[in-house]
């Protein structure tokens, strides 16, 4: 597939509308809101998922093998494994709603920043925290 998009990136979708500076700060923010983030909780993060192979169609091709059941009915992959492209099953650490992170590995959903799985206060709070801990075991 060609890249569409030179330096504008996520934000081609907007087009010419918004103003330069308006689409760099969303640009920013939605770069970081798609990113993948590693769960705090299980350690999981994003995996690699298969290419079809040559000549294989979703939904048909080889009957009974896993690149048949890779594809559901609508086209939408059901099972991943190695290859080339992430598989959406196997991203873990998901943002649901502002502020609002769940992994689907072990199924915790936790708050967080509203663009982002963690805040810079939030780790900041973390650190001081742990140190305080260990102060108090010595």
């Amino acid at each position: 597939m060609a890249k569409r998009t030179k330096k504008v990136g996520i934000v081609g979708k907007y087009g010419t509308r918004y103003g330069a500076s308006l689409r760099k700060m969303v640009k920013k923010i939605e770069i970081s809101q798609h990113a993948k983030y590693t769960c705090s909780f299980c350690g999981k993060t994003a995996r690699w998922a298969p290419t079809l192979p040559a000549g294989t169609a979703p939904g048909g091709g080889r009957a009974g093998s896993a690149w048949s059941l890779a594809w559901g009915r609508r086209g939408e992959r059901l099972w991943c494994g190695g290859g080339e492209s992430l598989c959406p099953l196997q991203t873990k650490m998901k943002r649901r709603a502002v502020g609002i992170w769940h992994c689907g590995s072990c199924m915790k959903t936790v708050a967080g920043g509203a663009w982002t799985y963690n805040t810079t206060s939030a780790v900041t709070v973390k650190s001081a925290i742990r140190r305080l801990k260990e102060l108090k075991d010595q």
